[in-house]
């Protein structure tokens, strides 16, 4: 049996979908854009910011379904440009200290435009 997590801390779903499932003793996130929850836009223009902003919606999801980044167990993160690797990963590492294993693809296109995605499987 799945349950849904919701948080008006971080951006609603675009889509049909919810913001992260918690699944057994694990919590599924969707991938995370740089959405700013308050506004509901695209505010950040760097990859640096984006990241954080990324990283913040993602803090607030798995809060909401009990966890946090420390339980984290996967992620995958989508780059739209592979020349920010370095930059993204400097930020990424301030925030997945514990280090969970990882997926980093380009991809030609995300949603809203932006330059970074990410999603997360983490111990509840």
């Amino acid at each position: 049996m799945s349950e849904k997590v919701y948080t008006k801390n971080a951006p609603d779903a675009i889509g049909p979908y919810s913001q992260a499932v918690k699944a057994g003793n694990l919590v599924f996130t969707s991938g995370q854009i740089a959405i700013n929850p308050a506004t509901g836009n695209v505010e950040a223009k760097t990859i640096e910011e984006q990241t954080h902003q990324v990283c913040r919606n993602l803090a607030a999801v798995l809060e909401a379904a009990g966890t946090s980044f420390d339980k984290a167990v996967k992620t995958v993160c989508f780059l739209k440009n592979m020349s920010d690797f370095a930059a993204f990963n400097s930020v990424y590492g301030e925030y997945f200290t514990s280090k969970p294993a990882r997926s980093c693809v380009a991809a030609k296109e995300l949603p809203k435009d932006v330059l970074v995605e990410v999603e997360v499987i983490a111990e509840l």
